[in-house]
C-alpha cells in the first residue's frame, strides 16, 4: 500500500478550535507530517479525521527566564538547532537535532510532533527526558504538566487523551550545568542504532568536580522512559572523572533491554550504550564552568 485510506482533513485556526476538533472520534493531528503520513501511506495508521495545526503560530516558540526554557510544540527542528538561547543552556538538543534526519525534514518538522509520535527510536524524546523535561497538555478544561519521563506509555503511545494537544515542553535551569548528545547511525540522518543523552550539574570546584544531579537519556535500546535511572543514581555525590562516567555507562548498557534487528545484535548495541553514555557524560561535564 502507498495510498492513504480515506480521511477527512481540518485546519485548525485556533488552539480552542483544534480541542474542539480533536475531541471528535479517530483524529489524528497533523504538525510536521513526516512520520504520520508515511505510516498513512502504509496503513499503519488510518485515522477518520486530521487536523491540521500548522497556522496555530502562538505554539511555535522558544523563550528563556533565569527558571525556564520554554520550547512550544509548534517549534520546528530548525528553530531549536538554531536557537542561541537554547544551545546556551542546553547544548544537547544542539546536539540531538543535527542528528535528527536532514534539513528538508528539520525545516518543517516539529518538536511536539517528535515527541507525541513516540518512536522507540526518536532522539529528542532520550534529550527531553535527560534534561528532566515537563510536557504542557493543553484540554478544553485547561492545562495539565505530566513529566516527559511518564510521557511516553510504549511504542507509539503518549498520555495525551481525546481532546487533548501537546502545547510546550518546559525544561528547568540549573546553574552549574552540561548536556550532549552522542549517537550511531548506520548513515546521515537514520534512526539510531544507539544514542545516549546525558545532563549534568556539578558542584565543588573546577579541580575535583562532583555530580549534584544527572540525567541520562537512551535511544534505540529499550529503556525504560527513555531513561538509564540506575546509572543516574549511581552518579549522584561521586566525583566527576573518567572512572564514574565509564562505571556509569556500564551500568546503562546493563539495565538497558535492546532488541537484535537489521541494525545490529543485541550485545553489540550494550556495548554502544555504554561507550556513548560515557562519551556524553564525558562531553556535558566539559561544558560546565566551575571557578578554581
Amino acid at each position: 500500500m502507498q495510498v492513504p485510506s480515506q480521511v477527512e482533513y481540518e485546519r485548525a485556526t485556533s488552539v480552542d478550535h483544534a480541542l474542539t476538533l480533536l475531541s471528535r472520534p479517530d483524529t489524528r493531528v497533523l504538525a510536521g507530517g513526516h512520520s504520520l503520513i508515511p505510516m498513512m501511506k502504509l496503513r499503519l495508521a488510518q485515522p477518520e479525521v486530521l487536523v491540521d495545526i500548522n497556522g496555530l503560530a502562538e505554539l511555535a516558540f522558544i523563550t528563556c527566564d533565569s527558571h525556564e526554557l520554554r520550547i512550544g510544540a509548534l517549534a520546528r527542528h530548525a528553530d531549536l538547532l538554531d536557537s542561541a538561547v537554547a544551545g546556551e543552556h542546553f547544548p544537547i538538543f544542539g546536539d540531538a537535532e543535527r542528528v535528527v534526519a536532514d534539513p528538508i525534514v528539520r525545516l518543517w518538522g516539529t518538536v511536539g510532533g517528535s515527541l507525541c509520535q513516540a518512536d522507540p527510536s526518536e532522539d529528542l524524546s532520550a534529550a527531553f527526558a535527560a534534561a528532566r523535561a515537563t510536557a504542557v497538555i493543553r484540554g478544553r478544561d485547561g492545562d495539565r504538566t505530566v513529566q516527559v519521563r511518564g510521557f511516553h506509555l510504549g511504542p507509539y503511545e503518549t498520555v495525551i487523551g481525546p481532546g487533548e494537544l501537546l502545547a510546550e515542553v518546559r525544561v528547568p535551569v540549573w546553574p552549574g550545568t552540561g548536556s550532549a548528545y552522542e549517537k550511531v547511525a548506520r548513515r546521515v540522518g537514520d534512526w539510531s542504532v544507539a544514542a545516549a543523552g546525558a545532563v549534568l550539574r556539578l558542584g565543588g570546584s573546577a579541580q575535583n568536580p562532583v555530580v549534584k544531579d544527572a540525567g541520562i537519556g537512551l535511544t534505540a535500546v529499550g529503556a525504560e522512559h527513555f531513561v538509564a535511572a540506575q546509572a543516574e543514581e549511581y552518579l549522584v555525590g561521586r566525583k566527576a572523572d573518567a572512572e564514574t562516567f565509564a562505571a556509569a555507562g556500564a551500568i546503562a548498557a546493563q539495565h538497558c533491554h535492546p532488541v537484535a534487528d537489521q541494525r545490529g545484535p543485541e550485545d553489540y548495541k550494550r556495548h554502544l550504550v555504554a561507550e556513548l553514555t560515557t562519551r556524553a557524560l564525558h562531553r556535558a561535564a566539559a561544558r560546565v564552568t566551575l571557578s578554581s
